[in-house]
């Protein structure tokens, strides 16, 4: 049975094939492989059995690195993934044609819209690593940059504070570490002071048992005068008494000495003048005339009094220092953090998101390959179950039939009338079809606008580097600080006074000397230019899916070869079905044509006859084929010979008229228009 079977194939094989890649097989390759590529799929089942599975192995592999080397998975998943995955398609492949069929049927899914989505992704993969990390890294450089020259300003401001701030902190830290001295030397005041105190305040110095005079207030300086002029008539009173006494001293003494009677008491007479003691009572008048006590002694001994009071209770120092909280600038403390650390944390932040989107990035990557195989699959299923699915193709089997109904003599289809031409793909011709047309300038247009955002993006990149070089190139600055003081405060002398002086201003002699110099070249940006090679991953993606739009035509022709050759018994009954429609469509041709030509000529008649008659005077006359819409020469073009009719034909719609027109005629009323569009065949872009 198998030799019956492969003698039949051979017979066959004989036969004119069907398609241009049989005949090109048939030409290039030996016998046996063109017998056994185009063969029935029941014969050489061994062989067949054992090259598919090895056709699903090799495309296994292929799918699996691209679709899961970019899923986050360890090296053992990866490896039991990736044996499973192969196993799987090493069994598609060797049962299944729909398997082997989609698998080859993805290199024109990659070289048409789905490749183009794919490599979509590498250009925003590109642009990624390429000029956003590039502007990311620049602006996150010129942060940095300022960071650095505020904490450098800061580091100065520092300087200058500390340059100003270190002799009243040395006089506070002096005063504090004196506090015991200090606390001498105020007792030893009060007590020197008591003296003094004694003296104005005590009671001595007159007779504390007489009142006191009326002109004695409570203020010590009436008080003071008051006890000075009191001590004054105390010292008369004090003069005159021992004066007094001391005659009587003296009587006593020169009566003992003499013993006579009566001439003791003559000689002894001058011992009686103590009356010669109220001389002294003169010096009264002069002590309240000319009373020795200063106008301002009173409040100056108040004043002094209560200071030496103060000071002998307590003396202690003590440094208060007020933190103020300062409000962040941009977002960054000052005093707690640098600007450096800060903005590293914050465009870490900002580079983590941007890794996160990266990893959607390739898992899209991974998921769009993916759609590339349910394309192709989707494809094979629509080929195998829609007959006017992708069925508008002049295949090498559609020209058989209608070579072998030429030589029948029967209707024959080709070749095609020039209306009818806008409605078939020849597959071996160059030119791009209207209805490809349609899908190569939706990518096109979708090119351009991804290449637009790619040129924007590149020239805010190349900008930004050209500003922050020139940035860099003029705000290099050099820093001198410069401080000089010397004080030096002298007290002499021994008092008092001269000693607390000498602890408390002595304390701000003080001197220093600054001298710092720094620059700020380290703080300085340094912005990265993009290479060569990150334009051309930008760029070249780009270009390739421009490519892509245009080979998006062929490709598309050469899924159907591919489906063809896996499903030739479905593609030759699609090519009878697709000629037998337009046979039944050319029966028709000359009915529609007349209807719709009717109809074209009654519209022009009522709606454009002034606008038509206005640019014939103007020598602009609108010269189309009623037919087929083609432009026509006015040479060249055949008009209507009846009088009044506008309708102009080509030449070869005018002979598929029969050199009639329909737009003069009337349309009859009450027959309904044919319409094949039940049975319509239509082109998968």
């Amino acid at each position: 049975m198998a030799a019956t079977r492969i003698q039949l194939q051979y017979l066959k094989s004989l036969k004119p094939p069907h398609s241009v890649l049989e005949r090109i097989g048939k030409r290039i390759l030996p016998e046996f492989a063109h017998l056994f590529l185009f063969s029935q799929s029941d014969t050489f089942p061994i062989a067949r059995f054992f090259l598919g599975a090895l056709f699903g192995a090799v495309s296994g592999a292929g799918l699996f690195l691209g679709l899961f080397h970019n899923l986050p998975m360890t090296t053992v998943q990866l490896v039991v993934a990736g044996y499973a995955f192969v196993a799987v398609c090493i069994l598609g492949g060797a049962f299944s044609s729909f398997f082997r069929c989609s698998a080859l049927l993805m290199f024109p899914s990659i070289l048409g819209s789905r490749g183009r989505a794919y490599l979509m992704l590498f250009v925003l993969f590109g642009l990624y690593n390429g000029p956003i990390t590039n502007i990311h890294r620049n602006v996150q450089d010129v942060a940095f940059s300022m960071g650095c020259n505020i904490e450098l300003q800061i580091k100065h401001s520092k300087v200058m504070w500390k340059v100003v701030m270190d002799p009243f902190m040395q006089v506070m830290q002096g005063i504090m570490d004196d506090n015991k001295e200090f606390l001498e030397e105020a007792k030893n005041v009060s007590l020197r002071f008591q003296n003094i105190r004694d003296e104005v305040v005590g009671q001595y110095g007159y007779d504390n048992t007489k009142p006191e005079p009326v002109a004695a207030g409570n203020s010590s300086q009436d008080m003071y005068t008051a006890k000075t002029m009191m001590r004054c008539d105390y010292v008369v009173e004090e003069g005159i008494d021992r004066c007094q006494k001391w005659f009587n001293v003296k009587w006593q003494e020169c009566m003992d000495a003499i013993k006579a009677p009566v001439i003791n008491h003559i000689l002894c007479v001058s011992m009686k003048f103590h009356f010669l003691c109220d001389v002294m009572r003169v010096m009264t008048p002069w002590c309240r005339d000319q009373i020795p006590v200063e106008k301002n002694f009173g409040k100056t001994f108040d004043t002094l009094n209560f200071s030496i009071d103060t000071l002998s209770r307590e003396f202690s120092t003590k440094v208060v220092l007020k933190s103020t909280v300062q409000e962040a600038v941009f977002g960054v403390s000052v005093l707690q953090d640098t600007f450096t650390e800060s903005l590293s944390q914050s465009f870490e932040e900002t580079r983590a998101v941007l890794d996160q989107v990266l990893v959607i990035v390739q898992l899209l990557l991974s998921f769009t390959f993916l759609t590339v195989f349910t394309s192709a699959f989707r494809y094979a299923c629509q080929y195998t179950q829609d007959i006017r699915f992708d069925n508008i193709y002049i295949t090498t089997y559609f020209r058989q039939i209608d070579a072998r109904r030429k030589t029948a003599g029967k209707r024959y289809l080709l070749p095609l009338k020039r209306a009818e031409r806008g409605d078939f793909i020849n597959p071996l011709s160059p030119a791009i079809h209207s209805s490809e047309l349609k899908q190569v300038a939706l990518g096109l247009l979708q090119v351009l606008s991804v290449a637009v955002f790619v040129v924007v993006l590149l020239a805010v990149d190349l900008m930004l580097y050209h500003i922050f070089d020139i940035i860099r190139r003029h705000t290099s600055t050099e820093f001198s600080l410069t401080s000089s003081h010397h004080i030096d405060i002298k007290v002499d002398g021994q008092s008092m006074m001269a000693k607390l002086l000498r602890k408390s201003i002595g304390a701000f002699n003080t001197s220093s000397n600054v001298n710092m110099q720094s620059t700020n070249e380290h703080c300085l940006p340094q912005p990265r230019a993009l290479t060569t090679e990150d334009y051309l991953w930008s760029t070249v993606p780009l270009l390739m899916m421009a490519l892509m739009c245009c080979l998006q035509v062929y490709t598309n022709r050469l899924r159907r070869v591919i489906a063809a050759f896996y499903f030739p018994k479905r593609e030759k009954r699609r090519a009878l079905f697709l000629y037998n429609l337009q046979i039944q469509r050319r029966m028709s041709y000359t009915d529609r044509q007349r209807r719709r030509l009717m109809r074209l000529g009654q519209s022009h008649k009522s709606m454009f006859p002034g606008l038509l008659s206005w640019l014939e005077r103007l020598g602009l006359r609108l010269r189309r084929c009623w037919v087929c819409q083609e432009s026509q020469r006015a040479g060249r073009a055949a008009e209507c010979p009846s009088p009044g009719c506008l309708a102009v034909y080509c030449p070869g719609c005018w002979r598929d008229v029969d050199m009639f027109c329909y737009a003069c005629t009337l349309v009859p009323h009450g027959q309904p228009e044919e319409s094949c569009s039940d049975t319509d065949v239509h082109y998968d872009g």
